[in-house]
Parts: structure tokens; sequence; C-alpha cells
């Protein structure tokens, strides 16, 4: 797929209906989109998304709460305070997943909402992680700005975002053909190429405090102006 030519992409309701599968397969279709079209590590994402936890955080797109709890779990062995957090995600079979694995405990909280739709109060957040999800998004913009409207002036958001293939062959080639079963499938609305990423999030107000890009990934951290 060339760089210049957006796909049509699917609708949120297509996308959602995309997730329904079991959660389980989800996590394990997940491990391999990011070994062999992110070409990015649970590592290099646990430090990308792990320190970006203020006192109410929010994440956004949580799927299945997995990667959250492998968040949760090395903020606890970094020794870095507990949190509360609000998970949301539009997809109602991942929400489903997240809210069994954490039920019982406190401090949590899982919503059914539209990223660039959400049911929160202006400056609600210290902290606000899309992990794995941007490039999901059927409204981007419109996530970005409600992200940026839900926290509080000075908070932070981690986030990255599938890039389009790059390096040797074979590893572009398996990249691309991913990209593309996604993208029928409906569980990747597009990749993204990095400047034009960085734009979206400067539009929608932030201030950039680092990014950098890993294999397919680009890595952000951007804050809302104090």
């Amino acid at each position: 797929m060339s760089e210049s030519v957006r796909p049509p992409g699917k609708s949120r309701e297509e996308i959602a209906a995309a997730y329904r599968s079991e959660p389980w397969w989800y996590d394990v279709r997940g491990f391999f989109i990011l070994t062999f079209a992110y070409n990015s590590t649970l590592l290099r994402q646990m430090r990308t998304f792990g320190p970006n936890f203020g006192p109410r955080h929010l994440e956004l797109a949580c799927g299945t709460g997995t990667f959250l709890e492998l968040l949760l779990r090395w903020r606890s062995w970094k020794k870095l305070p507990k949190v509360d957090v609000v998970g949301v995600d539009y997809a109602e079979s991942m929400l489903a997943g997240a809210l069994n694995r954490f039920r019982g405990q406190d401090g949590f909280e899982f919503l059914h909402a539209d990223a660039a739709d959400m049911p929160f109060s202006d400056g609600e957040f210290d902290t606000v992680n899309i992990a794995n999800a941007i490039h999901c998004l059927p409204d981007v913009d419109g996530g970005l700005r409600e992200t940026f409207r839900v926290m509080k002036p000075g908070g932070t958001l981690a986030a990255n975002a599938l890039l389009y293939p790059r390096g040797p062959w074979p590893f572009k080639g398996i990249a691309q053909r991913i990209n593309e079963w996604g993208i029928r499938k409906g569980i990747l609305y597009t990749p993204y190429d990095e400047a034009d990423v960085r734009r979206r999030i400067l539009a929608a107000g932030f201030e950039l405090v680092a990014d950098s890009v890993s294999g397919n990934c680009y890595d952000v951290l951007a804050r809302k102006p104090a």
C-alpha cells in the first residue's frame, strides 16, 4: 500500500464488530502484530507508557486490559505509586475482558465510550495513555481533541502510532501483509507517517515533550499547556 493512498477504512460499528473475538485470542493476535507489524517489544512499550500514570489516569482504547495489567505490574516492580484508573473502549467484547480482569479491585472503572465523544468533564484526568490504538481510531483528530479536553492543564499524553512498514526485506513485506489483513478485518484503520501523527497531535493543542521512532512505531509524549 502506498503511503500517499489512504484506505477507506471502516465505521466505528464495523471496527467494534471486528473485535468480537475471545479476549485470549485478541491477546495472542496482538503479540504477533506487536512483533511483526509494529516491530516493537513489550519492554519498550512498558518504558514508554509505564511512567505516564498520574493520580487520576485514563487508559483510552484499553482493550482487554492485558497491557494495562502489565504496565501496572511494571509500575509495582518499580515501586511507583498506585493510581486511580479509568479505562475506555468502543468494543464491548474487549471491555468485558478488562472488566473481568480487574473485577473486585479498587481504583478501577471501565466504560463503553467513543474516543471522539467521551462522557467526562473538562480537565478530569492527570494523564492519558493511548497505547497501540491511534491507528485504529476512525476519527483520530476527534479522539485527540477529546483527549485534550478531558486532561488537566499540564497533564501528559503518552501515545504511539503504527507507521507504514520500513526496513529490509522480508520484514517490511511481512508487516505490509499484516497491515493489509488488519485493514480488511477492520482492526486497523490506517498506518501513518511520523510527520502526519506529529501534526495531528499539535493541531489538537498539545505541545511535544519527546518523540522517537522504533521499528514501525512512532512514540510520543505530549503535554497540555498549563
